[in-house]
């Protein structure tokens, strides 16, 4: 595959993978289990150390390994085939096509919202097939659009990433100045202690939020100079979305009182509605519905890439590794996804799509970096790896923490979970299947 993404487009995949729904809902759903704003800032800051930590071990990990294929590379390469294999067959289903499913059908809930049609006495079961719909409409559109090669596709997706982060600050800001901001915003709180399982389960919804911080590393084989752009591209990226998510929620929680916005999803909207009044609450429900545009194609983008990736060393279907003659991109891995993605919309709900993803999103990089650690005591990739300082502090930082976070995660969501190892090891006889079908052509 030709190096034809620039740091730009390195970078705004980077902010459109994190900056989306999480953000937008999760601030009043942490207020409900922690007693006090100053604990939900703890937890903003931690998690955007860990994503940070994250960020510069991928970094040292795609630049030892600069090609496409991402978490699939490094574990075939520091471990064994079978659990490349594994974090591409969970990616196929969990990590790239649930997301698309799940940003598509955000979008026209957000939308609908917005233009408050529910409200005007549409008919129920129309307005589940409109949604449903409008979604896979909407993903056909994108994979179209992905499908036509990295030029189009990227300006697409600078566009929108720019919006979603003028949209998010210019928010932010306009919510600070209006009101009143300032040191109120960290002493908001009521009264009552902190459990420490509690703070656990906020980072879980932390950390959701914070995914997508190791989006460029999918692509390190498509970048311009490989060194500069995913170190850049990763670390730039992470510290734009902190501030972003700091700024969003300096305005909540100088806005409403504690008590009020606590175990609520629409908190943003909520402090819109106190500050500017109903008008403005419908019109976020129609931003925060086009901010998800960007993710999503940030997730139809990606995707694509590992499988390619996995089918040149015959672990997927082959027709995976067929690049388009003309625009050069993985054509029928982007098509097959969107027809995956799509075929999820219509069997699937907007919340039992986000609980499902919940913990795969984390094994597979904490897998990832681990191997880092492997990666640098075999010498491998050490003629063109960018060392990040710090030695084993950084990496065993992600690894302590992350593995918390799953262990709660795990606890707090047992079935989901299960499910989601469940789809993890079902690849375990499919990869058997794979070798014995194509590994010897």
């Amino acid at each position: 595959m030709k190096r034809n993404v620039n740091l730009f487009t390195a970078g705004s995949l980077v902010v459109a993978n994190m900056v989306g729904a999480g953000i937008l809902t999760t601030s009043g759903l942490m207020a409900g289990y922690l007693p006090h704003s100053g604990y939900v800032f703890l937890c903003w800051i931690v998690g955007g150390l860990i994503a940070m930590s994250g960020a510069l071990c991928y970094t040292e990990l795609a630049t030892r390994m600069p090609v496409v294929g991402g978490e699939y590379v490094y574990l075939k390469e520091c471990f064994h085939p079978i659990l490349g294999f594994l974090t591409g067959w969970t990616s196929f289903f969990v990590g790239f096509s649930v997301p698309i499913a799940s940003s598509a059908l955000g979008f026209i809930e957000y939308i609908l919202a917005g233009i408050n049609l529910a409200e005007q006495g549409a008919d129920p079961l129309l307005l589940l097939w409109l949604k449903k719909g409008v979604a896979v409409l909407l993903i056909l559109t994108f994979t179209g659009v992905h499908y036509a090669g990295v030029r189009l596709g990227s300006r697409i997706q600078n566009l929108l990433t720019v919006a979603k982060v003028v949209m998010v600050l210019g928010l932010a800001v306009l919510g600070i100045v209006f009101g009143g901001g300032g040191i109120s915003a960290f002493t908001n709180g009521v009264d009552a202690p902190l459990r420490f399982t509690a703070f656990g389960t906020a980072m879980v919804l932390v950390m959701f939020s914070y995914s997508g911080w190791n989006a460029s590393a999918y692509i390190a084989g498509e970048v311009k100079r490989p060194a500069r752009t995913l170190l850049v591209s990763m670390v730039a990226g992470t510290s734009v979305v902190m501030i972003l998510y700091l700024s969003i929620n300096v305005f909540i929680f100088s806005v409403l009182p504690y008590s009020e916005l606590q175990g609520h999803i629409t908190v943003l909207e909520m402090a819109s509605v106190r500050i500017f009044g109903n008008w403005m609450g419908n019109a976020v429900g129609i931003l925060v519905g086009f901010a998800l545009l960007s993710s999503l194609s940030a997730f139809v983008f990606l995707g694509p890439r590992v499988y390619y990736a996995m089918a040149k060393d015959r672990l997927f279907f082959p027709f995976a590794a067929v690049l388009h003659q003309k625009t050069g991109v993985p054509g029928r891995s982007i098509v097959i996804q969107g027809c995956i993605a799509s075929l999820m919309v219509i069997i699937g709900s907007f919340e039992q799509l986000l609980i499902y993803t919940g913990f795969a999103l984390h094994l597979f990089p904490w897998m990832a970096v681990l191997g880092l650690l492997l990666a640098r005591k075999r010498g491998l990739g050490d003629e063109t790896a960018v060392r990040i300082r710090g030695g084993p502090l950084v990496p065993l930082f992600f690894l302590v923490s992350s593995l918390f976070i799953m262990v709660i995660n795990a606890m707090n969501r047992p079935i989901e979970s299960a499910a989601a190892l469940g789809t993890v090891l079902a690849g375990i006889p499919l990869y058997v299947i794979w070798k014995w079908r194509w590994g010897s052509q």
